[in-house]
């Protein structure tokens, strides 16, 4: 008969930790969080201490009345939510409910969730961190002034549905500020002149350095010709030739961060996306009748690169079993620590390295196994030993002027026989030079300059994105997610090539906010706040006389923009499309799911309808319809006929608005990561580069 309740958030961590613990527990689910502010109002009494009023969300009356009725029936009740801000104040929800005593160690918190560490976590049982729920209290409470003092005014001065934001408006401050750096970016020309030479037979690049020490850029074609008549007559001779070996660290474990901006870039997973993967890898998965349910990654919301001295233990058995001594660490890296970081967990890793991606990969789904692979291969790569590298540097004279080929090859391949970080401006490993000795003549094979014109700094990815904010001090990694979300449902954001441009909306938005409310939108004031939460959640801050300071200055801006932000008018943008109903001009609208085309004549004329990109391809199915531009559910770009349901055709590659040259069937893009852009036929295997 069981005489002890578990309360956990999700009815999979429910399971996996209910096979551990026996007959003697019952393990049940809260499904999240079960009291919130309400949504009608804002909730808060700012005279009053900041009191909250917090009300049962809408849904978990029965979830709530099921524990109730099962704590009732047992002689112990233990919370085991998650071992972070958000699951301390769900467990001191649930006791307040339960009405259970808080003067007795009910919380239970476990960095995995496996047999060793669930047992181990239930014989050291704590009481609730009133610091940490005060933390997420006082978050809470802040985003709730914040949204629900700006936005009716945004509602009321701009557009009904708007809002505002402490992290979401940085955000999107952001994504703008970046805008206008490239529409203010004055382009500058400079020029580059690469020679490929031959040693011993085979070839390589040099580039223009400069003339003789003196580095020298190149700024217009005269200062080419200029080169050109140096070198004139002159024989290429080898100057100068350097050769050293220079050691290569892997990345540290992932933390959430991390982890979201290379899941990003190597899996091309959306940050939501990622965390809700790891979440399920959190929380357990049935990897079949020898193990049944286990958790396979360690707590995925950390901001710390620590391991435990078990799991490097563990790592370095596996790494001398499979690759060798030579791979193995003489003594484990030291994990450098972030100024900002809480250091409250350890980094995301495999709750058992013996457990592969391989061995598992059945009972796993493609986007889980890919998850996990890449935060197995990260892991088992941080405990492995450097790579070695040999690098060679040659600098060329033909008279004064100086070419300089450089290039670099393995020589121990260390963690890179398992993993290599992923990098956000696509650089390319360096090739290996040909034997070459100083005095030696090199012949010259050809000669080329280009011109090129320097470049504003790009748009953010997601990756991108999460990165600088993290640099900033902006949020806390499990925000991001959600803040990347919600500007983008808002409509102050869109996605458009994979990165982020702000939209008329998010600049007017910013515009009035940059006026009105400053701090609101400064990275130093924003970050200065996070600072301020995780005092609180230290205990050296005082959790009201943090959202005290904030609130007198706050309540003044928000009287004086009631009174004196003007209202602005947003017009809909006209299409060239004209309403087959009533006959009225077609406006482009923002929703949910992007831009669409709605009647001018709303509310008489509710007529709407997608916004057609043609290709300019006839559909090779029927040969009578146009194949169109179209989104998934998912957001995702495919192509299909214009014709369906009549016609069914599809194809997640882009279509080409030419025949194939050898049999005359339909071209289309294909890319592939190593390969880049190739456009290749769909009958026959004619395949061509595309234009870079």
């Amino acid at each position: 008969m069981a005489d002890t309740l578990v309360i956990v958030e999700s009815p999979a961590k429910a399971k996996t930790i209910g096979k551990y613990l026996g007959s003697k527990y019952i393990v049940k689910a809260s499904m999240g969080h079960v009291r919130d502010l309400p949504k009608s109002q804002t909730g808060v009494d700012v005279t009053r201490g900041f009191e909250p009023k917090y009300i049962t969300i809408r849904g978990k009356g029965d979830v709530l009345k099921t524990l109730k009725d099962a704590a009732k029936k047992v002689k112990k009740v233990y919370l085991a939510a998650d071992p972070d801000r958000e699951g301390e104040a769900i467990a001191w929800h649930l006791a307040q409910y339960l009405g259970l005593d808080l003067s007795q160690p009910l919380r239970v918190v476990f960095n995995e969730i496996t047999k060793d560490a669930i047992k181990e976590a239930f014989k050291h049982p704590r009481h609730i961190n009133m610091d940490l729920v005060n933390a997420q209290q006082a978050r809470r409470i802040l985003d709730r002034l914040v949204g629900y003092n700006i936005s009716p005014i945004l509602w009321k001065k701009v557009r009904k549905g708007l809002s505002a934001g402490r992290v979401q408006s940085v955000t999107v401050k952001m994504i703008l500020d970046r805008e206008r750096e490239i529409q203010q970016f004055i382009p500058e020309e400079y020029w580059t002149i690469a020679s490929k030479l031959n040693s011993n037979g085979k070839d390589f690049e040099a580039k223009f350095y400069g003339y003789g020490d003196e580095k020298v850029e190149l700024k217009s074609e005269a200062d080419v010709q200029e080169v050109y008549k140096r070198m004139a007559d002159q024989s290429y001779v080898v100057r100068k030739v350097t050769k050293r070996e220079r050691k290569r660290n892997p990345a540290p474990p992932f933390i959430t961060s991390s982890l979201q901006q290379e899941a990003a870039r190597k899996l091309n997973f959306r940050t939501a996306k990622t965390m809700r993967i790891a979440q399920e890898l959190y929380e357990g998965i049935d990897v079949g009748s020898k193990e049944g349910a286990v958790g396979l990654i360690t707590y995925m919301r950390t901001d710390s690169t620590r391991i435990s001295a078990t799991a490097q233990e563990e790592a370095k058995a596996y790494i001398l079993e499979k690759f060798g001594s030579e791979y193995v660490l003489s003594e484990p890296r030291t994990a450098a620590k972030n100024e900002n970081a809480q250091d409250a967990h350890e980094a995301i890793r495999p709750t058992a390295v013996m457990r592969t991606p391989d061995e598992i990969k059945e009972f796993l789904s493609r986007d889980q196994l890919r998850l996990y692979r890449l935060i197995w291969e990260r892991f088992l790569a941080s405990q492995m030993s450097s790579a070695v590298l040999d690098t060679m540097s040659v600098d060329i004279a033909i008279g004064d002027v100086i070419f300089r080929a450089t290039g670099s090859k393995v020589k121990f391949p260390g963690f890179m026989k398992v993993y290599i970080e992923g990098d956000d401006d696509g650089t390319e490993e360096e090739s290996f030079l040909p034997p070459i000795e100083e005095g030696q003549t090199l012949e010259q094979k050809s000669i080329e300059p280009s011109q090129h014109f320097t470049q504003p700094p790009p748009r953010y990815s997601e990756a991108r994105l999460v990165k600088t904010l993290e640099e900033q001090g902006i949020g806390r990694p499990s925000t991001y997610a959600p803040t990347l979300e919600t500007v983008q449902k808002r409509g102050y954001v869109a996605l458009e090539e994979k990165r982020f441009v702000p939209t008329e909306l998010g600049e007017i938005v910013i515009t009035l906010m940059e006026e009105f409310f400053p701090e609101i939108l400064d990275v130093e004031f924003t970050a200065h706040m996070e600072s301020d939460l995780d005092g609180i959640e230290d205990g050296i801050a005082n959790w009201v006389n943090v959202l005290d300071a904030f609130y007198g200055g706050f309540a003044k801006r928000v009287a004086f923009a009631e009174e004196e932000m003007k209202e602005v008018e947003l017009k809909d943008e006209e299409s060239d499309e004209m309403c087959e109903l009533c006959g009225r001009v077609m406006v482009y609208k923002l929703g949910r799911f992007g831009k669409f085309l709605a009647c001018s004549g709303f509310p008489d004329c509710r007529n709407t309808k997608p916004i057609v990109k043609e290709t300019g391809v006839k559909c090779p199915q029927c040969e009578t319809g146009e194949i169109i531009e179209r989104k998934s559910k998912k957001s995702r770009i495919f192509y299909g006929c214009n014709q369906y349901p009549e016609c069914d055709f599809v194809s997640w590659d882009k279509p080409i608005a030419r025949p194939c040259p050898k049999c005359s069937s339909m071209l289309i893009e294909k890319k592939r990561k190593k390969q880049g852009v190739s456009i290749v036929c769909t009958k026959c295997d004619y395949q061509e580069e595309a234009d870079s």
